[in-house]
């Protein structure tokens, strides 16, 4: 007789969970119609400047608990009134829990940043794709219509809250500012991710057209490296961004990712340099993902990768600054009752 299943194993090791190479099957949604595009700061309603400031968020749908969605909502509130302002709120996906319907939008977008005045932009994870409670609804229906609109304008049923549609030029999307390229990708459904040869040909030419003279982040939902003891990293997701990076001659110089509830930090060495990945999925829901029982901050978890920072005890958001060739980071920590710890993790890229 088979053993039961009773669970998921606490005693996974940072090594074992870094990149796992398979996940359950899971069906592919297809891509909205259309292509990925460029938008430039004007095209979504932000200010552009040099040097520049934004907040980073991911996970952040507040469906059975609202409280740490609200928390974090609050402390980005108070901080959006301090200088340096920010420009504006990046997500990485999973706006709304479970499926990605219109009706989630309004308790869990437009409710719960109505008193956040920022230009809220970014890129679908999987739960804002998935159409599992009605397969006859297209897929990233309505991410698309809150995010991909072809004019700003309320909508409808939602206008109290004073936040406009937003006018991204599709699910895969370059916002092109003066102080840095930021190139969102969209990584589907599947636990593992999974991206259409269409969007990695389009990812290779973005990542072949980024200017040199300013550095370039990449924000995709489903994190190559992960040492939580829920998901883990996703080696076939390294491995399309590998081979983009390879075919453009073209490394970004940081990559952001969700679909983990923590928040991670590592460094990569890849050709003799560093490459920063960042996993900010901790900005509200309430579930958060346990490390691995050996994740320590600075250890080598495998040849390439150092695991720098963890935090799975909070929820929080990142702020990130563009001064020059320089990427400056911080992590704030936000507990449920709205306590905040600025700069729990710091550090710098590039300069």
């Amino acid at each position: 007789m088979a053993p039961r299943t009773v669970g998921l194993p606490s005693n996974v090791t940072a090594v074992e969970q870094l990149q796992h190479e398979r996940f359950p099957a899971e069906e592919v949604q297809p891509l909205p119609d259309g292509q990925g595009g460029r938008a430039r700061a004007a095209d979504v309603g932000i200010e552009d400047s040099t040097p520049i400031t934004f907040l980073v968020i991911g996970d952040h749908g507040g469906i059975l608990d609202p409280d740490p969605q609200n928390a974090v909502s609050n402390a980005m509130q108070a901080r959006a009134l301090s200088d340096p302002r920010p420009a504006f709120l990046y997500s990485v996906g999973d706006l709304v829990y479970f499926y990605g319907d219109q009706s989630k939008y309004l308790p869990q977008f437009y409710e719960a940043y109505a008193h956040l005045q920022l230009p809220i932009v970014g890129i679908p994870g999987n739960h804002d794709g998935d159409t599992g409670d009605d397969p006859t609804r297209k897929p990233l229906d309505a991410f698309m219509a809150n995010f991909c609109a072809a004019s700003p304008k309320l909508p409808v049923g939602n206008e109290e809250y004073n936040r406009d549609v937003e006018t991204q030029p599709y699910c895969d999307w370059t916002l092109a500012l003066s102080a840095v390229t930021i190139i969102g990708v969209y990584s589907n459904v599947p636990s593992g991710g999974h991206l259409e040869p269409v969007q990695t040909s389009w990812l290779t030419s973005e990542l072949t057209a980024a200017p040199s003279d300013r550095p370039l982040i990449l924000a995709i939902h489903h994190p190559p490296y992960s040492v939580d003891a829920m998901h883990g990293g996703s080696k076939p997701m390294g491995d399309a961004l590998d081979a983009a990076f390879a075919a453009s001659a073209r490394t970004p110089d940081l990559v952001l990712n969700g679909h983990v509830h923590d928040y991670q930090r590592f460094t990569r060495t890849l050709n003799g340099k560093p490459l920063s990945y960042v996993v900010i999925g901790n900005g509200g829901y309430h579930n958060l993902h346990h490390l691995a029982k050996d994740a320590i901050p600075g250890m080598q978890v495998s040849e390439e990768v150092v695991f720098e920072f963890g935090d799975a005890a909070h929820w929080g958001f990142l702020e990130l600054t563009v001064d020059g060739q320089t990427i400056t980071g911080a992590y704030t920590q936000v507990t449920r009752e709205g306590q905040t710890a600025p700069n729990a993790d710091a550090f710098t890229i590039g300069g």
